[in-house]
């Protein structure tokens, strides 16, 4: 029997591929067409620290235009580098996406480089919520996927946002994929 997703040979009646982890007799119609579910991303709570320190070196640069009238040009710089570090914040907020479709969780990192990791709805063992102290007071927190073909590959959903909903909707698809 022949793995559709590694075309690796594997034991007759196997579920899954021993090589990639892939279901073997999952049968797709060709009329059944994927769509979107979701799209989650991290909160912008994430990158909180990094929008301090950039309110922190505006802060002084302004103080120092203020306070220094006749060297005011020395303030642009710290201005300049906490504009830096806030739009250095957002692209890394804008890096990273989870997208819920029909059939999978596609988890995608990066902005120049690019990575990509797919997990199969049938394929997912369990779904997990976390929120640390923080995070509950804030309304935030962590949803972590695990699936059935490895013991070792997770997708971790870090800093969302209403995490609960978030894993139910999950659990919703995984239900009405697995029907």
């Amino acid at each position: 029997m022949r793995c559709p997703q590694c075309g690796n040979d594997s034991q007759q009646g196997a579920a899954f591929c021993s090589r990639c982890g892939a279901r073997m007799l999952a049968s797709k119609p060709a009329a059944v067409r994927e769509y979107a579910l979701a799209l989650f991303r991290p909160s912008l709570w994430y990158f909180g620290n990094a929008f301090l320190m950039g309110g922190i070196f505006i802060a002084i640069g302004g103080w120092l235009m203020y306070h220094n009238p006749e060297i005011w040009q020395a303030g642009f710089a710290p201005i300049a580098a906490g504009l830096l570090i806030f739009i250095a914040a957002i692209i890394r907020a804008r890096a990273v996406s989870w997208s819920l479709t029909s059939d999978r969780l596609i988890e995608r990192r990066g902005i120049i480089a690019k990575r990509k990791r797919e997990m199969e709805l049938a394929d997912m063992r369990s779904v997990e919520v976390s929120q640390r102290f923080f995070q509950r007071l804030i309304g935030l927190g962590d949803v972590t996927i695990a699936s059935a073909a490895s013991a070792d590959y997770a997708i971790r959903l870090h800093d969302i946002r209403d995490p609960e909903p978030a894993a139910e909707t999950i659990r919703l698809a995984r239900l009405k994929r697995l029907a």
